[in-house]
């Protein structure tokens, strides 16, 4: 896998049934590693670690209904009431980052009602704080740090 845009983490890997699997500390099982995968076990190290947030809060690869079709999310962050903190979409390295990406992570959030959405390929990453009273998010340079 490539080298991403993250501090180094170390993961568990193991090989079977003729691929590699890495370990998510979150489902609590290995899981077949491709490359957006690679990024989403980044994205939770860095929440846990760098961000301080309880894996407790955090939850991956959920399933979740838009319009009547289901969808799943990659990455979030629970608020202790049970309100989504964060929203983050993960896309393998070789997928730039674009306007259908915002759009994507917008219709999902249209939903979720997350405070703070990121979206990431690993490589590049972009952080918004939503603003819902005037339909807006605003860019910022990082995602929080976890608080009480």
């Amino acid at each position: 896998m490539v080298p991403l845009n993250f501090p180094e983490y170390k993961f568990r890997f193991k090989s079977s049934e003729n691929n590699v699997r890495i370990f998510d500390t979150i489902r609590k099982k290995f899981v077949v590693l491709q490359p957006e995968e690679w990024v989403r076990q980044h994205v939770v190290n860095y929440l846990v670690i760098e961000k301080k947030y309880p894996k407790s809060l955090v939850n991956v690869e959920k399933q979740l209904i838009i319009n009547n079709i289901k969808k799943r999310y990659d990455v979030v962050v629970f608020n202790s009431d049970g309100s989504i903190h964060i929203l983050v979409e993960c896309k393998a390295p070789e997928i730039s980052i674009s306007q259908i990406t915002f759009d994507q992570i917008a219709r999902y959030n249209l939903e979720l009602k997350a405070d703070f959405l990121m979206v990431t390929n690993g490589l590049d990453h972009f952080y918004c704080k939503m603003d819902f009273t005037s339909e807006k998010y605003t860019f910022l340079r990082n995602i929080p740090d976890f608080s009480r």
